[in-house]
């Protein structure tokens, strides 16, 4: 954990930097961890950010699921071995997913989409840096760094987290890119380039267009920085279908709703009246008409 003190900053992750400053505290004390936040924010990045700085090249990732079972994550018993060594010996145990992560990190992805008596599995390990598997003690250093991550409550799919559970994390929240400029440096680093140029004032009505939405008070559930992504990427490969050189609103419109509509849900009162299909298209004519217009204008961060 010595490593630790020497962190300095998370040079992979562009802004977020109250989240990065809390990550850097709880890891240099050695506390485990669980970051939240909706899907696209860059968890998974932060948690293999860790992996880099520590310079421990172990990172296991398990994936949340709720077909993941007890078995998966701890180990069972080998019937085979059992025969052959005995049902008590340490030699019929096969370690699960957990005992890889022995002096690296576990990033636990979704940790949230797992059933009650999974997470319980994982109080023992964190708590007393050993798994108690039938009748023996399997011992097991804990010389791991815990990163777990899990989407809003309100998602589809999710489990509430134990309290006997939480008790033994530090809760750190990740949100969206603080500004547009940011999220506009995230998509063209991230994103897949074409030989084709992307006109910046094109990208930035793109992206703003994304972030509006996640204002928007008919939304409950708004497109991450994937969209974002997405408009990047298939604008520019709908440019060099249509044989330009140069992406145009045309072909940012082409890809607006394969890109948008399944990204959103909108609220009970309005879902009965429209379809996200109609709204996306109703939403990008308004905010196209306010970008033309110079007497009106687009809150947040305009650029």
């Amino acid at each position: 954990m010595n490593e630790l003190k020497q962190i300095k900053d998370f040079e992979d992750i562009l802004g977020q930097e109250e989240a990065k400053k809390q990550l850097k505290s709880a890891l240099m004390m050695g506390r485990h961890v669980i970051l939240v936040g909706p899907p696209g924010v860059g968890k998974t990045t932060l948690a293999k950010n860790v992996a880099k700085l520590i310079k421990k090249g172990r990172f296991i990732r398990i994936q949340g699921s709720p077909d993941l079972n007890v078995e998966d994550l701890i180990g069972d018993i080998d019937p085979m071995k059992a025969l052959k060594y005995g049902p008590t010996s340490i030699e019929a145990f096969t370690r699960g997913k957990i005992f890889k992560a022995d002096k690296g990190v576990l990033f636990f992805d979704e940790l949230n989409r797992c059933p009650e008596k999974l997470q319980n599995s994982l109080l023992q390990a964190l708590e007393e840096k050993k798994v108690t598997i039938g009748s023996y003690d399997v011992d097991f250093d804990v010389d791991f760094i815990f990163i777990g991550s899990m989407n809003p409550e309100d998602f589809a799919g999710t489990e509430k987290l134990s309290e006997v559970l939480l008790d033994r994390f530090d809760m750190i929240y990740v949100s969206y890119p603080e500004t547009l400029e940011i999220e506009k440096e995230i998509t063209k680093t991230k994103g897949n380039k074409l030989d084709v140029k992307f006109p910046d004032l094109l990208l930035t009505n793109a992206i703003l267009f994304v972030r509006l939405l996640r204002e928007n008070k008919d939304l409950e559930r708004v497109p991450s920085v994937r969209a974002s992504l997405g408009l990047y990427e298939r604008a520019q490969s709908n440019a060099v279908l249509n044989k330009n050189n140069e992406v145009s609103m045309e072909d940012i419109k082409e890809a607006i709703i394969s890109v948008l509509a399944h990204r959103i849900r909108l609220k009970p009162g309005v879902k009965y009246l429209t379809n996200p299909n109609k709204f996306i298209e109703r939403e990008l004519n308004e905010f196209l008409n306010r970008r033309q217009d110079p007497t009106k204008t687009d809150s947040g961060d305009l650029p």
